[in-house]
């Protein structure tokens, strides 16, 4: 199947939550033995949780984190902190279990799946898995990003390789990122598709001081010129100022999303993947959880243009999936409540009477 009619399955096979199921989750969280939204935004996140898991009282998924990596062209003109070989060192770390996304996803009982999008030059190593075109973008304030083409490839290889990690048992899927250069690349898909100035998207990402900030917003202002992206397009956009690791993490949300799984969203480049994601298919959204709010400016603007509310806000901006991590062990509490906390009845707990009659 071409990667063009891969995406359009996928836009056709998503269905809506199940409300039903959410309905039900609702009505049980009303029979426990506490008073009603007393849990907040976990009993929220249970009931949000049955929908997408299509089940009243779902147990804890299977979790994976997927870290995609790539490099960026656009590193090439200073916009980092960090040597864009750094990329493919990084990819190393993560095979060794050496980076926080490893301690974290063991915190949170989660597998990680490392995944080479477009990373420059090849590792040896059997447990990575590889779905690249070609080693990095070309520089997007010289032209696209990558070919349409290219794009539609990654998007289609991400959508494959969800579906097949939910044959194999995963209910909760995360997106993690690893690519020099990429919240460069994220801050310019925000601005296109969000609608708004690259002032306003673009944030220090590694750390960069007044000087290479202002050579990223630079930039990204030539790049959105030169490009001239369509915001009515996604796939346009992805092509001319994205990335590949962006690309294929667009093909996963909407590829978990076509097989009923738990989207995870990390930081600001797995944000902007799914801005993508939600252009090309906005039914996709349902599926997706806000992990945290990073201290990247632009992110703010990018979860409020999904119409999504972070869980955490603890000034994280490492990316690779940590703070997704992080959400999985909150999506686990939310989800044991329910089969685990006794009922006013089980207990033999009298009720409030806010909690067995009707307000007036």
């Amino acid at each position: 199947m071409d990667p063009r009619s891969t995406i359009d399955e996928a836009i056709a096979a998503i269905r809506p939550p199940d409300a039903a199921s959410a309905d039900a989750a609702r009505a049980l969280q009303l029979r426990l033995t506490k008073p009603a939204g007393a849990l907040g935004r976990i009993e929220e996140l249970a009931v949000w949780a049955a929908g997408v898991l299509r089940k009243p009282a779902p147990a804890p998924p299977r979790k994976l984190i997927v870290v995609a990596a790539a490099d960026h062209g656009v590193a090439a003109e200073g916009v980092s902190a960090f040597p864009q070989d750094v990329t493919a060192q990084m990819v190393a770390n993560f095979l060794a279990g050496g980076a926080a996304v490893n301690v974290l996803a063991s915190h949170a009982d989660a597998d990680v799946r490392v995944v080479d999008a477009g990373v420059r030059g090849d590792h040896d190593d059997p447990r990575l898995h590889v779905a690249k075109v070609r080693g990095g973008t070309d520089s997007m304030t010289r032209g696209p990003a990558m070919s349409r083409a290219e794009a539609e490839t990654l998007v289609a290889r991400g959508i494959a390789f969800a579906r097949s990690a939910v044959a194999d048992g995963y209910g909760a899927i995360a997106l993690g990122d690893m690519g020099i250069g990429n919240t460069t690349a994220a801050a310019a898909i925000t601005s296109v598709l969000a609608g708004a100035s690259p002032r306003i998207t673009t944030g220090r990402g590694t750390g960069v001081d007044d000087r290479a900030y202002a050579t990223k917003l630079a930039a990204i202002e030539r790049a959105i010129a030169v490009n001239a992206p369509d915001a009515a397009d996604p796939v346009d956009v992805l092509a001319k100022v994205g990335g590949f690791e962006i690309a294929f993490l667009a093909g996963v949300a909407l590829g978990a999303a076509t097989a009923g799984a738990v989207v995870v969203l990390d930081g600001y480049p797995t944000t902007a993947a799914a801005l993508v994601a939600a252009g090309i298919a906005p039914a996709c959204v349902d599926y997706m959880l806000a992990s945290h709010q990073s201290a990247e400016p632009g992110h703010r603007v990018a979860l409020e243009h999904l119409g999504l509310r972070p869980l955490l806000e603890l000034d994280m901006r490492l990316g690779e999936g940590t703070g997704a991590a992080l959400a999985m062990t909150l999506l686990d509490a939310a989800l044991r409540i329910p089969r685990e906390m006794a009922t006013f009845d089980s207990a033999g707990v009298s009720r409030g009477e806010r909690e067995t009659q009707p307000e007036a």
